[in-house]
């Protein structure tokens, strides 16, 4: 169900439901590093030990999909040796995590540009996917090499060659058409967004699923994010009064 055709959310006087989908921008790894005067790779592994704690609350909580930033597209512009880290340090997740998100009932999928990586980080990826397919628990969704922007293009470029070649009739492309194109495809649209580290921006995320999300922006670092911080998000969100356009009362 896109976010234009949901309907209003009323919280009488029961408490609202937790968000069911939440994408969170992970912010704050090299500033967590530069306070303590360690090498930023540091800063990204520090971060890794909160994205554990992270998924593993958001399921507590009741949140069934979470979707992470980890790697934007403009993210291969960073010097050299961190690109190496982050991707390092990624492959090692894939490798030696994938058992722990089968027992604890985590579905791994990873959105955005995985060629990118090259052969050998894209077989790490299909394999982390394929053995949590079963998983119910949690959908963890990681965008690596992920682009709103490119994802958007990609799924018009999409449309208009089958256009082109009669396949759809262009005046039959409609919201849910585009929609059906992204990486997303199938999923709820995100309820909930939430930025670490103070910065209050969207930096190329989520950007056409994002279109009547709420966003709560929390001051703390990545390294340092756990349960209490996003159980604070989750409790900003459910004051938050969702009308998606339309008017209550």
């Amino acid at each position: 169900m896109s976010a234009a055709t949901q309907p209003v959310q009323k919280t009488g006087g029961s408490t609202p439901p937790a968000p069911a989908h939440v994408g969170i921008i992970m912010d704050g790894n090299g500033r967590w590093a530069a306070a303590r005067g360690v090498p930023r790779a540091l800063g990204h592994k520090a971060g890794a030990e909160a994205t554990r704690r992270v998924v593993e609350a958001a399921a507590d909580q009741g949140v069934s999909w979470l979707t992470l930033f980890a790697f934007s597209s403009e993210n291969w512009r960073r010097p050299a040796d961190e690109v190496r880290d982050l991707t390092g340090l990624m492959r090692h997740y894939l490798r030696h995590e994938v058992g722990q998100l089968v027992e604890k009932g985590v579905r791994l999928r990873i959105i955005g540009d995985r060629a990118a990586f090259g052969p050998g980080m894209l077989a790490e990826i299909e394999r982390a996917e394929a053995a949590t397919a079963g998983n119910r628990r949690i959908n963890l969704n990681v965008a690596l090499s992920y682009g709103g922007r490119a994802e958007i293009a990609r799924a018009a470029r999409d449309l208009a060659r089958r256009a082109a070649a009669g396949e759809i009739d262009p005046d039959a492309i409609d919201e849910a058409a585009l929609a059906a194109g992204l990486e997303t495809a199938g999923m709820p649209d995100p309820d909930l967004i939430i930025r670490t580290s103070g910065e209050q921006r969207i930096s190329n995320f989520l950007l056409w699923q994002a279109a009547y999300a709420e966003f709560v922006f929390q001051p703390v670092l990545w390294p340092d994010y756990g349960a209490d911080h996003l159980r604070d998000a989750i409790a900003e969100f459910r004051r938050r009064d969702r009308r998606f356009g339309a008017r209550t009362g």
